[in-house]
C-alpha cells in the first residue's frame, strides 16, 4: 500500500534546517580522501602538472617523479601526502605508472594498472565484509588522468587500447600534454580528432553530471567543449608586465599556466578540485565499484559453470576466470576461498561477541560498585542526619526543661507575692 507524503508548512522555527551545517562540521573534522592516478609516457610532464595543481612539491629527491624512475616494465607506485587548506585537510594519494609505454613491445602493459585498480576494489570489499566497519579507508582510484602526447596525429593504438580496457573501471579524463608545443589551430584540430576517435571506438570517458542549476550546466558545457583538455605544467615563476606568473619562457614569449587563453589548466584544476571532486568519488563508488562488487558476488554464489556464466551476464570479463583451469577445479577453489572467508568472518564475530560480553560484564560490575557506593553514601548521610536530629532534640529537650523550670519559679514567685499581699491586707484590717 502506497503511503502519501503530505507537505506541511511550519508556523515557526524548528531547527532541522541546520542539518547541512552539522554534516559540514562532521566532514571537516573527519577529513577527506582522494586518489588520483596519472598515466602516460615518460617525459610528458605528469609530475610537473601534479605539483602545479596542488601548489606543492609532491615529489622530492628521495621520491622523484615518474620520468626520473624509468622502468623496464610497468610498475604501479603510489605516494601519499596530507595537505591542509582553510582548516580542511585532504589525504591525497598520487598513483603513477613509471614504465608505461616506454618498452618496444607494450603488449598488456595496462594489466598491472588493471590489477592495481581491482586490488583496491577488493580491499574495500573486504573492509565492507568485516564485522567492525568503523574504519574503512578508501584507497580506490577516483580519477585517472591519461596524458596524450602532442603529436597532432590523433590517438595511438596504445592510447585507444588502454582507455578501452580501463573505461569501465575508473573515471578517465584525457589530457593533451605539453600543449604549448602546438599552435592554437593545431590544438583545436587535434582535440576534434581525438574526440572523434573516442566516439568511434566507443570509449567512455568521465561523464559530467547534469543538474537543474543553469549556471552549473553552463560550466559543464564549457568543460565538455574543451575536451580533451590541453594542459601546460610549470612551477617556474616568471615576471610578465610587472606581474609574477607561473609559466614557460620561450624566445617568442611566455606560455602562462593559469592563463585560459594559453591552455586549459585552470579548467582542469577547477573541475578536478573545486567543483567535481566529490562527484568523481560518487561515480567511483556507485558505478565502477558496484560493477566490480556485482561481478564478485555473482562469482561466489553460482552453482555450476552454466549458472556462473548466466549470473555474470554482460558484466563478466576475462579477468573473472582463471586461464588453464577446469570449471570444476575453479568451483572448488572458489568454494575453498568462500569457506575461508566465512571462517574468518565467524572468528571475527566470535571475537567481537566475546569483547561485547566482557564489556557488558565490566559495565555490570561498574554499575554494581556504583550502586554500592551510592548506598553507603546515602547510609552515611542518613546517619549524619539522624545524629543531627538527635542533637537538636537533646538541645530542644534541655531548652524546654530550662523553660519549664523558669516557668515554675516564676509561678512560685507570683504565688508568694500574692500571699504576701493578702497577708498585708489582712494585717491592715485587724
Amino acid at each position: 500500500m502506497a503511503v502519501q507524503t503530505q507537505q506541511k508548512s511550519l508556523e515557526g522555527y524548528v531547527g532541522f534546517a541546520s542539518l547541512p551545517n552539522q554534516v559540514y562540521r562532521k566532514s571537516v573534522k573527519r577529513g577527506f580522501e582522494f586518489t588520483l592516478m596519472v598515466v602516460g609516457e615518460s617525459g610528458l610532464g605528469k609530475s610537473t602538472l601534479i605539483n602545479s595543481l596542488f601548489l606543492t612539491d609532491l615529489y622530492s629527491l628521495e621520491y622523484p617523479g615518474p620520468s626520473h624512475r624509468i622502468k623496464k616494465t610497468v610498475q604501479v607506485e603510489q605516494s601519499k601526502v596530507l595537505i591542509k587548506e582553510g582548516g580542511v585537510q585532504l589525504l591525497l594519494t598520487i598513483v603513477d605508472t613509471p614504465g608505461f609505454g616506454d618498452a618496444v613491445d607494450n603488449s598488456n602493459c595496462w594489466q598491472p594498472i588493471i590489477d592495481h585498480i581491482d586490488s583496491k576494489f577488493e580491499d574495500y570489499l573486504n573492509s565492507e565484509s568485516r564485522v567492525n566497519r568503523r574504519q574503512m579507508p578508501d584507497s580506490r582510484i577516483h580519477c585517472c588522468l591519461y596524458f596524450i602526447a602532442p603529436s597532432g596525429h590523433g590517438l595511438k593504438p596504445l592510447d585507444i587500447e588502454f582507455m578501452k580496457r580501463l573505461h569501465e573501471k575508473v573515471n578517465v579524463i584525457p589530457l593533451i600534454a605539453k600543449a604549448d608545443t602546438l599552435t592554437p589551430e593545431e590544438c583545436q584540430q587535434f582535440k576534434k580528432q581525438i574526440m572523434r576517435e573516442i566516439l568511434e571506438h566507443k570509449i567512455k570517458i568521465y561523464e559530467f553530471p547534469e543538474t537543474d542549476d543553469e549556471e552549473e550546466n553552463k560550466l559543464v558545457k564549457k568543460i565538455k567543449d574543451k575536451l580533451p583538455l590541453a594542459v601546460v605544467g610549470s612551477n617556474t615563476i616568471i615576471e610578465v608586465n610587472s606581474k609574477r606568473v607561473r609559466g614557460r619562457q620561450y624566445p617568442w614569449g611566455v606560455a602562462e599556466v593559469e592563463n585560459s587563453d594559453h591552455c586549459d589548466f585552470t579548467i582542469l584544476r577547477d573541475m578536478l578540485i573545486r567543483t567535481h571532486m566529490q562527484d568523481l568519488k560518487d561515480v567511483t563508488n556507485n558505478v565502477h565499484y558496484e560493477n566490480y562488487r556485482s561481478r564478485k558476488l555473482a562469482a561466489v554464489t553460482y552453482n555450476g559453470p552454466d549458472n556462473n556464466r548466466a549470473a555474470k551476464g554482460p558484466l563478466s570479463t576475462k579477468h573473472d576466470t582463471v586461464e588453464g583451469m577446469s570449471p570444476l577445479a575453479q568451483m572448488e577453489e572458489e568454494r575453498r576461498d568462500h569457506v575461508t572467508k566465512m571462517k574468518k568472518m565467524e572468528m571475527e564475530m566470535e571475537q567481537v561477541f566475546e569483547m561485547k560480553v566482557k564489556e557488558k560484564v565490566q559495565k555490570l560490575k561498574d554499575s554494581e560498585a556504583e550502586l554500592q557506593r551510592r548506598h553507603e553514601q546515602m547510609k552515611k548521610n542518613l546517619e549524619a542526619q539522624h545524629r543531627e536530629l538527635e542533637d537538636k532534640r537533646r538541645v530542644f529537650e534541655d531548652e524546654r526543661s530550662n523553660w519549664e523550670a523558669n516557668q515554675r519559679l516564676e509561678q512560685q514567685k507570683m504565688e508568694a507575692s500574692r500571699t504576701l499581699e493578702k497577708n498585708k491586707k489582712k494585717g491592715k484590717i485587724f
